[in-house]
């Protein structure tokens, strides 16, 4: 028991941080046509900033900056990722959040510290209960992630506190094969048309 307790600190905090680094540089090497293509697409269709940049809440209750590729017109305000519904998408929007292309600069936030590939997804300032909650559990003490066990669990029809339950769950059990698998059923998830807005 103890060794596997060992096993599962090492990997939190010190392997996980390899592995993110490994993952994320690997699929760069094979994604940067795609997301150049993509940053093209979007200057031509509605001329701005290619790269949408938002203030999310971190490890720790940290601010930094997450990015994605912009998919609203210029100058849309901050929403939560469930509120999107409320504004019209370009069509090139439309169809890389379809995709879930519209994420892919958030490999550069792994590359910087500010995620990892798995965790909790980072919410905005303004979704304070969440945040709380997280930090009641100890979710806020991992790096968010560009996926993690509530984004596997039907996380779109989940209230707040079901969530941060979620997330505390991860929290209390970061291990290499329990990220292995939330990476596996992501790819499953995203087979799924998300809604198309």
């Amino acid at each position: 028991m103890e060794l596997n307790v060992q096993a599962q600190s090492f990997y939190q905090w010190f392997g996980k941080r390899l592995f993110d680094l490994f993952i994320v540089l690997s699929a760069t090497v094979v994604l940067l046509p795609f997301m150049i293509l993509i940053a093209l697409m979007i200057k031509i269709v509605d001329p701005g900033p290619v790269i949408f940049k938002q203030k999310r809440v971190g490890r720790k209750g940290d601010i930094f900056d997450f990015y994605k590729f912009r998919s609203m017109p210029v100058n849309t305000g901050d929403l939560p990722s469930d509120k999107v519904g409320q504004v019209q998408l370009t069509w090139i929007g439309k169809l890389i959040r379809r995709t879930n292309l519209d994420e892919l600069p958030q490999l550069f936030n792994v590359v910087k510290g500010d995620m990892s590939i798995v965790g909790p997804r980072p919410p905005i300032p303004s979704q304070t209960e969440l945040t709380e909650l997280r930090k009641e559990n100890g979710a806020l003490n991992c790096r968010p992630g560009l996926t993690g066990l509530a984004q596997v669990s039907s996380f779109d029809g989940m209230t707040v506190p079901e969530k941060a339950a979620f997330d505390g769950q991860y929290a209390d059990g970061v291990t290499f094969f329990g990220d292995i698998a939330i990476i596996l059923r992501t790819f499953v998830y995203l087979l799924k048309p998300p809604p198309v807005y």
